[in-house]
């Protein structure tokens, strides 16, 4: 490996992070840039160092020596520049975990929040599950996510504070000929005899598996076998082809090739949204990412639930609770 006078942090970051992920759509995800453009910087940093970090493959993607070697050094590196910003005073980027690109109601916070903190950097990350990221946020890894705070072992929340943010309105997305696609709105009832996948068998979901089976229970749905985690919209949309499952999702989930969205209704299923974060952190953003859901929520009604809506005794308890 060659010793190059310059390296920019953001190459570092890149390496680091597909390092960590072992997957670059993953990582892509995480630091909220396009795959294509994550590979460039993986490749010009490769180029500078004059030696490969990644043996990819079709199947995987694994550490060379030289990569094994760097990666201490690397997190140094990024590690001292961000002390160095705190240093001089300003506080280093918020790190908000938004589960899924898919999600639009973390994404409209994050939004609103930029607006409200426009001193500040937020940066997205893509963790695909409360359960997931929450350990992160724990960890100091993650500074903020958003999900189901009630489906979180009780060692996760005793760390954890919590904000309440939206009922959601719960949908299932369907192959678009499916004996249930024509339908506008589909009753619960019309779900009987339906095997619905729900990450059963995802570590970083185990909380939106539990929903689904308090919700399906005593309807006659079944939960769908464990699948491998899909990341990214390709690996979904091929997942959905072979397996033909119905997929339980919430309503404004973007649609996908040969697939649509449907509401649930009679009852209208209602997914507890809460923005999350470690207990005792602080942070100028933070403080504005809070501002921003309280104030959506506020507008649009999103913590009155429907009279016809169906929640969990759980998450009622818990998103009343404050």
């Amino acid at each position: 490996m060659s010793a190059p006078t310059h390296l920019d942090p953001r190459l570092l970051r890149a390496f680091v992070t597909v390092a960590e992920e072992l997957h670059f759509t993953r990582a892509a995800l995480r630091l909220y840039v396009a795959q294509q453009a994550l590979s460039r910087d993986v490749r010009r940093l490769e180029r500078e160092l004059g030696s490969e970090l990644f043996v990819r493959t079709t199947r995987q993607v694994t550490l060379t020596a030289d990569g094994e070697h760097l990666l201490p050094y690397a997190r140094r590196a990024l590690q001292a520049q961000d002390d160095l910003i705190a240093a001089a005073g300003q506080p280093r980027p918020l790190l908000v975990d938004l589960n899924s690109p898919g999600l639009p109601t973390p994404r409209r916070v994050l939004h609103r929040a930029r607006e409200l903190t426009p001193g500040h950097e937020l940066m997205a990350r893509y963790e695909s599950g409360l359960t997931w990221a929450a350990a992160e946020v724990l960890a100091g890894r993650l500074d903020a996510s958003f999900g189901r705070f009630a489906g979180l072992p009780e060692a996760l929340r005793a760390g954890l504070d919590q904000q309440p943010v939206r009922y959601e309105p719960m949908a299932v997305v369907l192959p678009e000929d499916h004996r249930l696609a024509a339908l506008e709105e589909v009753p619960l009832a019309a779900m009987a005899g339906e095997t619905v996948y729900a990450g059963a068998g995802n570590p970083r979901t185990p909380e939106w598996t539990d929903l689904a089976l308090r919700l399906f229970e005593g309807r006659d749905i079944a939960l769908a076998p464990p699948e491998p985690l899909a990341v990214g919209d390709e690996e979904f949309e091929r997942i959905m082809a072979r397996t033909r499952c119905p997929v339980l999702a919430v309503v404004g989930f973007p649609a996908l090739t040969a697939m649509v969205v449907r509401p649930l209704v009679d009852p209208v299923p209602l997914s507890p949204v809460s923005l999350v974060w470690r207990k005792g952190r602080t942070h100028p953003a933070l403080d504005g990412l809070r501002r921003a859901a309280a104030g959506i929520a506020a507008e649009e009604g999103w913590l009155r639930p429907p009279v016809e809506g169906w929640v969990s005794d759980s998450d009622l308890a818990v998103m009343s609770s404050l």
